[in-house]
């Protein structure tokens, strides 16, 4: 090691790496439980691949509110790492890395959650934690040894017996009363990342106090090895599957507003998991609802390379193509596509010339909120008297066009800083508002009763959503749900059936009755330790140096969610983010935020025009005004990294 040491000082006095590189190569080496750790670093060394040591060791894989996320195969593969292979061609082992995803970053966070599990349950009995994870490089392998140190340090530990999506694993966290979880997956990333995605017992994402104490307790931890205890203090590991699975599945159905618009519907649809989990549930549930359906053979395999896209992010055109064509060929009227951990949701759509279109987020969410407003009054779930305790929840970067439906059904809104764990805050508040003694066991309640309780004593949560392809309309699931989106969108499409539309024309009607909206993301891409440090950079400048005059028109109105103090609409306090939200006097807005999850700053372009029908010259319009914003946008980060 002395040798490796001063080979080490000798590329940081030649600023071949960075200091915090030298200090945290020896961090992972020191804590490592196998000496390839130390073989991957001599032979990066050796090889002079100083940027990949940079980028492997930059920074501690910080465990943030939502976990960890980072990438498990790196750019050098090395030898060590290769070893004698894995599944779908992966390397035997993760890459060496304190900024990477790998069994030293997953044990420091695992432990860090059992120590603060342990310590919110007390000494009556062991705490029980439940495990998923997708189809990703790696993902049952950390699963396994979450489960088995979960065990070995006293706690029960639930593992699903194969992959399962996201929402499920909250699902069953709130079923089993479990006290936490974790899910292992990078979401929508690509290939080469994954991650680490913790949840407390209300079945939603780490929110606070709860997500400081836990990441002290990580912060404590500064190596991979750990002492198991004696055997009559272990805990146990349980698998889990089918059950779960019926008893989600006959839960979502409550989902279902006017089921018998589904019988004998003979809707054709595409489905495609994207090589994820997103079929474990899917597929059953909608042929259990009369749907006929089509999967995608290619991508039907669960395959942590995701070898036939690019990227398998239901938000990227080129993910659906496949599906498309499948539906083209074999004449569906939809198409819908989930991520690997099916959180997320994408569609296209037949429109009145028989092509497909493929919808936003922001359209889905919209289409769906509509349909679910209009019907809960139809039926009677709301009526006049309670509209007023009934709401849609959304993140502010989601568009506005769903607070308009809101206004003109009479129903509130409440926008949440980004992130699904922020809207799951807010169920758990209402479900905490009402008394003890009426709720009782709340999470043994069906629907229609837990409903009525809302709406008497709390908020009637209707529907919520953000932009990027994450919707949710009940509470007994507490993130966004890929499963119960496509039950509630195979809904709106036997609605849109039923009077004759194509769900291309009921949006098209939405935009007459409020207005054309129009969104765009856009995102720059910076990787690695220099480009962390350029987003950072950039994100900053916003705020220091905001702009007054964009393409054009006056800056009216600016909210730094950085920097201001601000609250929502029921006045609880934000917390502090890194965003900007600008708004421009003719009525365009932006926003500007470091991703959470990826190397690059995202931004958010709006457009909208007065309730109209000539939606042609709409769209033109407030199309054309989002392509110079965005180039204005643009030009100026660039000038801003100059």
């Amino acid at each position: 090691m002395s040798d490796l040491a001063a080979l080490l000082d000798e590329a940081l006095a030649a600023s071949h790496i960075l200091p915090a590189t030298r200090k945290n190569i020896d961090l992972l080496l020191e804590g490592a439980a196998t000496p390839l750790a130390e073989a991957a670093v001599r032979e990066l060394v050796a090889a002079g691949e100083w940027e990949e040591l940079n980028d492997r060791f930059f920074k501690t894989l910080a465990f943030g509110t939502g976990g960890l996320r980072g990438r498990t195969i790196g750019k050098v593969v090395t030898a060590a790492e290769q070893g004698k292979g894995g599944p779908n061609d992966r390397p035997e082992h993760p890459c060496f890395g304190t900024a990477t995803m790998n069994f030293f970053n997953v044990s420091r966070a695992v432990r860090g959650l059992i120590a603060y599990a342990k310590r919110h349950v007390g000494t009556e009995r062991k705490p029980k934690l439940v495990f998923a994870h997708d189809t990703r490089h790696f993902s049952r392998d950390f699963a396994e040894f979450c489960a088995k140190a979960c065990a070995d340090l006293g706690c029960d530990a639930y593992l699903f017996d194969s992959g399962r999506a996201t929402p499920e694993l909250s699902f069953a966290i709130r079923e089993l009363r479990a006290d936490a979880g974790v899910v292992l997956t990078a979401s929508h990333n690509p290939s080469h990342d994954n991650g680490f995605k913790a949840y407390f017992n209300d079945g939603a994402q780490i929110v606070e106090p709860h997500a400081t104490a836990i990441i002290t307790e990580v912060n404590k931890i500064e190596s991979e090895v750990y002492e198991a205890l004696p055997e009559d203090q272990r805990g146990t590991v349980t698998a889990i599957g089918a059950e779960i699975d019926r008893r989600y599945m006959d839960r979502l159905k409550s989902l279902l507003m006017r089921p018998e618009l589904l019988e004998g519907t003979k809707t054709r649809v595409v489905y495609t998991n994207l090589h994820g989990v997103g079929g474990v549930i899917i597929v059953p549930m909608l042929r259990e609802l009369g749907f006929e359906v089509i999967t995608v053979p290619e991508q039907d395999i669960q395959d942590g390379r995701f070898p036939t896209v690019e990227s398998p992010n239901p938000e990227n055109a080129p993910a659906l193509k496949m599906a498309i064509d499948l539906a083209n060929k074999e004449s569906a009227e939809i198409v819908i596509g989930t991520d690997p951990d099916n959180d997320r949701m994408g569609v296209a759509v037949r429109d009145a010339q028989g092509a497909m279109r493929l919808l936003t987020g922001n359209q889905i969410g919209s289409l769906m909120a509509w349909y679910r407003a209009k019907t809960a009054f139809e039926i009677g779930w709301i009526n006049d008297t309670t509209r007023a305790r009934t709401l849609f929840v959304k993140t502010y970067v989601t568009t506005e066009l769903q607070r308009a439906i809101a206004d003109k059904f009479g129903i509130g809104v409440v926008d949440t800083l980004t992130g699904f764990k922020y809207i799951a805050e807010k169920l758990r508040k209402y479900e905490d508002a009402i008394p003890a003694d009426k709720k009782g066991d709340y999470r043994s309640l069906d629907e229609a009763t837990t409903r009525a309780l809302r709406l008497e004593y709390s908020r009637f949560f209707l529907f919520g959503g953000e932009e990027s392809y994450g919707y949710l309309g009940c509470d007994f699931v507490r993130d966004k749900d890929g499963n119960g989106a496509a039950v509630m969108f195979a809904e709106v499409a036997a609605y849109a059936k039923s009077v004759g539309k194509t769900l291309a024309c009921l949006l098209d009607d939405i935009f007459r009755e409020y207005g054309y909206h129009e969104e765009r993301g856009k995102s720059i891409v910076m990787e690695g330790a220099d480009g962390a440090m350029k987003i950072s950079a950039l994100a900053t400048s916003y705020s220091r140096n905001p702009p007054t005059e964009i393409d054009g028109s006056a800056v009216s109105n600016i909210r730094d969610f950085a920097t201001q103090d601000l609250f929502d609409a029921e006045g609880d306090a934000l917390p502090k983010e890194k965003m900007l939200f600008v708004d421009l006097e003719d009525g365009r807005s932006f926003a500007v935020r470091p991703s959470g999850t990826e190397p690059k700053i995202k931004y958010y372009l709006y457009g909208k025009s007065a309730p109209t029908d000539d939606l042609l010259g709409a769209r033109t319009k407030v199309g054309g005004s989002l392509d110079t914003l965005w180039a204005w946008i643009e030009a100026d980060a660039k000038a801003r990294l100059a």
